[in-house]
C-alpha cells in the first residue's frame, strides 16, 4: 500500500506475548522443539504471571526429557501462580515415575485425585496408582532379604519432609487431611505428620492434641506418633474438658495404633464413673493409665473384646482395687448389667499383667510413710 505522497506506509505490527505463543505452539506440532522453546520463553519475559504460558514451556520441558526442571515449573504454578492447574500434579507425578521416584509419584497422583476429583485425568491417575501398587508387590524383596530397610525409610521421610517444605500447597492440603471428617484419612495424616523429621510435625501434632473438638482416639494416635518420633517430656493435652500436661515417657501405647474397640472400652468406664459421682479428676486419670498400661503390656496380643461392659466394669474394679476404694463386683455388676463372675474373669487378667494388688500395696505404704514425715 503506498500513500499519495507515493510513499510506502509502515503498518506496525506489536510483537507481543500471545503472538510469540502462537510460534511456538506452531514449531511444537511441527516437532521443531528447541525453536519452540524460544519462542515460549519469549512468552514468559513479556508476561511473567500468566500461568498458561508457564504451563506450556512445562509440558514442552517434559517433551524433551528435562523432567527435574519442569517439574520445578509445576510446583511453581500451582505454588505460586495458580492452584486451579492441578493438571500440574499428574504430569509432576508421571515425570517423577519416569525418573524411578515412585513414592513422589504416588504423593503427586493423590493430590490430583484430591483437588480434581472429576478432572479430565482422574482415570489415568486411578491406573497409575494401581500400577505403582502393583509394581511394589512384584519388585518387592522378601523381609529377609530387606536389609536395608531401616536406611531406606529414612530416605523416604527425608524426600517427605523436604517436599513439605517447599510445597505451600502440600502444607495446606496435609493440615485439611489432619482435620477431616472421615477418621481413616485423619489417621493416615497423623501418620505423614510423624514421618516428617524436622519441627513442623512435631508443632503441628502438637497443636492437634490440645484441640479440644477432636475424637480422643486421634488424640491418641497424635500422641502416639510423637512418641515415636522420639518425642520426651510433657505434652499439653486437652482431655476431659481441660488441659493437661502427660508424659510421653509412659504414654499413650507401644501399639502400632490405637483401636475402636479399646476407646469403647474407656468411654464407658468413665461414663460410669461420672454418673457415680463418686470419682474425681484424678481417678479418670489413673483409670486412663490402668488401661493403657494394661494394653502396653499385652502387646502385640490383643485383648478381646466380646462385650465392651465386661471389660469397662473390670477397668473400674481394677481402678477401685488400685485405691482401696469400697466398690465390690456385686454392685459394679449391676450398674454395667453383666455377672460378677465375668467382671472377675476380666479383672484377674488385669491383676496378672499389672499386678495391681501388689502395686497398690506399696502404693499405700509410701502414702503412709509420706504423711508420718509430714
Amino acid at each position: 500500500m503506498r500513500t499519495k505522497n507515493n510513499l510506502p506506509k509502515v503498518i506496525s505490527f506489536e510483537q507481543n506475548a500471545h503472538y510469540y505463543f502462537e510460534k511456538g505452539n506452531h514449531y511444537y506440532q511441527q516437532n521443531k522443539l528447541q525453536k519452540a522453546l524460544l519462542f515460549y520463553k519469549k512468552t514468559i519475559e513479556m508476561e511473567p504471571e500468566n500461568s498458561l504460558y508457564h504451563y506450556n514451556l512445562a509440558c514442552l520441558l517434559s517433551r524433551m526429557g528435562y523432567l527435574e526442571k519442569a517439574n520445578e515449573m509445576f510446583a511453581s504454578i500451582v505454588h505460586d501462580l495458580d492452584p486451579a492447574l492441578t493438571e500440574c500434579y499428574f504430569l509432576m507425578a508421571v515425570n517423577y515415575g519416569l525418573l524411578d521416584e515412585l513414592e513422589k509419584a504416588r504423593i503427586y497422583l493423590n493430590l490430583y485425585l484430591q483437588f480434581s476429583p472429576e478432572g479430565e485425568m482422574v482415570e489415568d491417575a486411578e491406573e497409575l496408582l494401581f500400577a505403582l501398587s502393583e509394581e511394589e508387590l512384584i519388585i518387592a524383596p522378601p523381609p529377609e532379604e530387606n536389609v536395608n530397610f531401616t536406611r531406606e525409610i529414612g530416605k523416604e521421610e527425608e524426600e517427605l519432609s523436604k517436599s513439605y517444605q517447599e510445597s505451600q500447597s502440600l502444607r495446606s492440603y496435609l493440615w485439611g487431611k489432619l482435620y477431616n471428617r472421615n477418621e481413616q484419612i485423619a489417621e493416615k495424616a497423623i501418620h505423614m505428620y510423624g514421618l516428617l523429621n524436622n519441627k513442623a510435625g512435631e508443632q503441628i501434632l502438637k497443636e492437634f492434641v490440645r484441640n479440644p473438638w477432636i475424637k480422643q482416639r486421634l488424640r491418641l494416635q497424635a500422641l502416639l506418633e510423637l512418641k515415636n518420633m522420639g518425642i520426651r517430656g510433657l505434652v499439653t493435652v486437652h482431655m476431659d474438658g481441660e488441659f493437661k500436661e502427660v508424659d510421653l515417657l509412659y504414654y499413650p501405647l507401644l501399639a502400632p495404633r490405637w483401636m475402636e474397640r479399646w476407646q469403647e472400652v474407656l468411654d464407658c468406664t468413665l461414663e460410669n464413673m461420672r454418673h457415680s459421682k463418686a470419682y474425681n479428676e484424678l481417678f479418670y486419670e489413673d483409670l486412663q493409665a490402668i488401661w493403657i498400661d494394661y494394653l502396653n503390656n499385652i502387646y502385640p496380643e490383643t485383648p478381646f473384646i466380646k462385650k465392651k461392659e465386661t471389660w469397662a466394669a473390670s477397668l473400674e474394679y481394677a481402678l477401685a482395687k488400685y485405691h482401696f476404694l469400697n466398690v465390690t463386683q456385686k454392685k459394679l455388676a449391676e450398674q454395667y448389667g453383666v455377672s460378677s463372675s465375668s467382671i472377675s474373669n476380666r479383672y484377674n487378667d488385669i491383676n496378672n499383667v499389672l499386678n495391681i494388688e501388689h502395686r497398690a500395696y506399696h502404693n499405700m505404704l509410701r502414702y503412709l510413710t509420706q504423711r508420718e514425715k509430714e
